[in-house]
């Protein structure tokens, strides 16, 4: 929260959202107290606002001297949520934070008009008090569109921290996902780990022309907001790809686990 205030001409605010992920085996053994562990977090939230606004008397006179602006807190209140990290290469112990500004604070978790993503933090192996890092994300400026490349079979729109984008399909199967080092991606997307590295993929027919779409994906991908079959089964240990698609039509809505949603259009669709 410290790391990632946001200081405005009269006010200051810390990040509202903390989307917390944990390794399955730790989600498992907390799930039972994870109600408790967002009460008590909501109470250091509220604790440290408290001591950043009271502070010593030597920061309050220069506080007071600077003229900073008070920390307030979110009008919407502190929210939390404990998930289960999805990534393939992550292990026990490891905790990862995503926090938000919120303007205003909604209902509904994921609704609302989000700032940028002030910081991710990965504590690897946290009872032995690894130090957390901060990584600030840049907000990207928008930039003019780029034309489409001769050939182009589809396009796929996109938000990208407040930026829209578009991809254009070009050989007749590709990779979406958040990607990472063993795992490739044609589009990458930078998004909450719900969405996987590998989340689904993408083909073309030559033949036809026509479009499927097979999901990798832990948490499911949604077409026009139906659920997609998976295509992964897993027995055991092992994953295990049973070549599952399903037809995509000339323009859908493609959901990757509620969290991140795409706009394809076939070229032919115009």
């Amino acid at each position: 929260m410290r790391e990632g205030l946001e200081p405005l001409h009269y006010s200051t605010l810390p990040p509202a959202i903390y989307n917390v992920y944990l390794h399955p085996d730790d989600m498992e053994r907390l799930r039972g107290i994870a109600p408790r562990i967002v009460d008590e977090a909501r109470q250091a939230l509220d604790a440290e606002l408290e001591s950043l606004n009271r502070g010593g008397l030597a920061a309050r006179l220069k506080l007071a001297r600077r003229g900073e602006p008070k920390v307030v807190a979110p009008e919407g209140g502190w929210q939390i949520r404990i998930l289960e990290n999805t990534d393939d290469d992550v292990s026990a112990g490891d905790i990862v934070i995503y926090s938000e500004l919120a303007l205003p604070a909604k209902e509904d978790f994921s609704a609302g008009s989000m700032t940028k993503r002030i910081a991710t933090r990965r504590m690897a192996g946290a009872a032995s008090g690894a130090e957390a890092s901060y990584q600030p994300a840049p907000v990207a400026p928008p930039t003019a569109e780029a034309a489409a490349p001769e050939g182009a079979f589809a396009a796929i729109e996109y938000d990208d921290r407040g930026v829209r984008r578009k991809f254009y399909m070009t050989k007749n199967e590709i990779v979406v996902g958040r990607g990472g080092r063993d795992y490739w991606t044609d589009l990458k997307l930078d998004t909450l780990p719900d969405v996987s590295r590998e989340h689904f993929r993408l083909r073309r027919d030559p033949e036809s022309g026509k479009f499927f779409l097979k999901d990798l994906s832990r948490l499911g991908t949604t077409i026009d907001g139906v659920a997609a079959p998976s295509s992964i089964e897993v027995v055991g240990d092992e994953k295990r790809d049973r070549n599952v698609e399903v037809p995509l039509k000339e323009t859908a809505r493609i959901g990757l686990a509620g969290v991140c949603f795409l706009e394809f259009r076939s070229r032919t669709h115009g």
